[in-house]
């Protein structure tokens, strides 16, 4: 294929070394449009004939895509010639949630869009962050903060790759990821979608991840098409006490604020990864919620266009995130106007996508939006599907009959097994660690060892994700020590009563699952459940290993630390619960590192490394081994 050859391999690795030079040299990202791995220009001779034929109507079709639970009747697929359809956070398909129901409910969407007038296939998106996380049964990874401290851009790519597998098996081609902020701040909600507050870190993972889920060849049936997000400064948010729009409630507040920098800050600490991604090939960018200094980065024109396309040379499409258009102007019209003209290629529109095409219409019609950004967007969207081989004469919209032959399946497994036992993080250890697997007893504490749903968090099933059962499948922590440590006796106990006498206890504690916007938390301190826990725990004279499960540092006070013999981060693990219980008794040694500060208390916060304070509990890189 025109994108794979020797000579584009070897223009990308330079690329991305010449990128990480430049950020290493100066601090900041000032790569001037680096090529790409995958040339989406060189699709132009099969993408103007069609761009040529295309109607207003078709073209602002095209640059419209659609949540799922938003259309009326999946015929408008076809009706309207939308461009790309997605399943929100909790927009699963009617008929369930197996993989069969959403492979039938894409090619049901596939089938409309190609009876269309031009025939031309639609994109059908998800939010697959750690693994294929909508769908029952599928291996759920650990979350992005545990793949930064595991630091390992080969498994991170591997990851990427089953990911794409396990997506490509219920027909979806576009997956919403990888997310390659800078979480500056970890009271924010979506922090654990952060690979790193360091960018320097997260550039080689989210270039990975890119890779792994594009695979060699886009027009492959096992590579899905990413999404780097969310363009720009997303992590650096400045705190504010206000009404959430999410939970009605004051209180701090980050999701979707304002980063509240000068550029030179910016390109530092949020644009410097984002040349990676973009010399892997990433096909799609997704501008964030967030503002720069009071503006909106969806309708930012020189983020957007002069940057980010121009500077950087991204040459595939922009689109915005869920109804972010909406919040560029009180005018929903003017609002529209605004973000096209920026350079925001396709909309995501959960539901009011009539409004939408009749209003851009117009401001075509009356000159406001020029024909030609309407025909830069579609020219953009085309080139991305003829790179996946949707505009190829002899493209077939079905569901390959052996892709779900491994979804969920032990090997699959295996790999997020490895990847809890790399991103763990002993963050204290007097000696304790490793327990002894034949030890007597070993007393397992706290509710959230025995919960599929805590371990896995937001993002599982659920757009916030839920504790219990969420039936993906997997291990949990507790049934992970009782495999691991087969010839001990294992007893559990939710609220950490009857550890007397146990050779070892561990305890297990964290945070319940959230997501963005509801997991604002400006205490970041264990519920009062869990600290029940340990004091009981403790007070039975055990020695105590405390592992946490949490999406970003939480608080743990002086006594908490002074009484535990050993302290694991374990994040938010996903499915494999057992690659904790594999580190805790020395079936593989911890290797992970801090990619956050630890704070001492949440005032601290925002911390970071670097800082003229700096003064926290655990730096950035801190982890301990056996």
């Amino acid at each position: 294929m025109r994108h794979t050859d020797r000579r584009r391999r070897w223009i990308s690795l330079v690329a991305i070394v010449a990128a990480f030079a430049a950020c290493a040299a100066h601090g900041v990202a000032k790569p001037n449009a680096s090529p790409s791995s995958i040339d989406y220009r060189s699709f132009d001779e099969v993408v103007t004939p069609i761009l040529g034929r295309m109607t207003l109507a078709e073209k602002v079709g095209q640059m419209t895509q659609v949540d799922l639970a938003g259309l009326s009747d999946v015929d408008e697929v076809r009706t309207l010639a939308l461009g790309s359809v997605l399943s929100g956070g909790n927009s699963d398909p009617e008929k369930g949630n197996s993989r069969e129901a959403w492979a039938a409910t894409y090619e049901s969407c596939q089938q409309k869009a190609v009876a269309s007038r031009l025939g031309v296939p639609i994109l059908y998106g998800v939010d697959a962050v750690h693994g294929h996380n909508n769908v029952l049964g599928a291996v759920i990874f650990p979350h992005n903060i545990g793949l930064g401290c595991a630091n390992d851009a080969d498994l991170v790519e591997r990851i990427g790759r089953v990911t794409a597998l396990e997506v490509r098996a219920t027909g979806t081609q576009w997956d919403f990821a990888p997310c390659i902020a800078a979480a500056r701040d970890d009271r924010w909600g979506r922090t654990y979608e952060s690979y790193s507050e360091d960018p320097a870190r997260i550039a080689p993972l989210g270039a990975a991840m890119v890779r792994g889920l594009q695979g060699d060849d886009l027009r492959l049936p096992t590579s899905v098409l990413a999404c780097a997000k969310h363009f720009v400064g997303d992590g650096g948010t400045s705190a504010e006490i206000k009404k959430s729009r999410f939970t009605g409630q004051v209180g701090l507040t980050l999701d979707q604020g304002d980063t509240r920098c000068d550029e030179a800050t910016l390109r530092r600490l949020h644009v410097a990864q984002y040349p990676a991604s973009i010399a892997a090939g990433v096909g799609t960018i997704m501008p964030s919620y967030s503002s720069w200094n009071g503006e909106k980065c969806t309708s930012h024109t020189w983020l957007l266009t002069d940057l980010l396309k121009n500077e950087l040379g991204f040459d595939g499409f922009l689109i915005s995130d869920y109804d972010a258009i909406d919040q560029c102007h009180d005018d929903y019209k003017t609002a529209i106007g605004l973000a096209i003209n920026a350079g925001i290629d396709m909309a995501m529109v959960s539901k009011r996508h009539h409004e939408y095409l009749e209003l851009l219409t117009e401001l075509v019609e009356e000159g406001e939006v020029p024909m030609a950004r309407i025909d830069d967007a579609v020219r953009r969207i085309l080139r991305v599907k003829a790179a996946m081989g949707l505009l190829d004469s002899d493209y077939q919209p079905g569901v390959d009959a052996q892709a779900g032959a491994e979804f969920g399946s032990s090997n699959r497994r295996d790999l997020a097994r490895e990847a809890v036992q790399k991103s763990l993080v002993l963050l204290k250890n007097t000696g304790i660690a490793p327990l002894r697997p034949d030890a007597g007893r070993v007393h397992v504490a706290g509710a959230k060892a025995d919960d599929l749903g805590v371990q896995c968090g937001g993002w599982t099933i659920d757009w916030q994700g839920q504790p219990g059962d969420v039936t993906t499948g997997g291990t949990t922590l507790l049934q992970g020590v009782r495999d691991v440590a087969s010839e001990a006796e294992v007893t559990f106990d939710a609220d950490g009563a009857n550890a007397a006498g146990a050779d070892y206890a561990i305890v297990v504690v964290g945070e319940p699952p959230y997501a963005e916007g509801f997991g604002d938390d400006a205490d970041l301190e264990l519920p009062a459940e869990d600290l029940a826990v340990i004091r009981r725990v403790r007070e039975a004279g055990v020695p105590m290993v405390l592992v946490v499960l949490s999406g970003r540092p939480v608080v743990l006070d002086e006594a908490t630390v002074d009484g535990a013999d050993a302290i694991v981060a374990a994040w938010l693990p996903g499915t494999e619960g057992a690659g904790v219980a594999d580190v805790l008794f020395g079936q593989t040694k911890p290797t992970g590192t801090l990619s956050f500060t630890w704070p001492r208390s949440a005032a601290q916060h925002p911390i970071n490394e670097g800082d003229e304070s700096y003064d926290p509990f655990f730096p950035y890189g801190h982890g301990l081994t056996y």
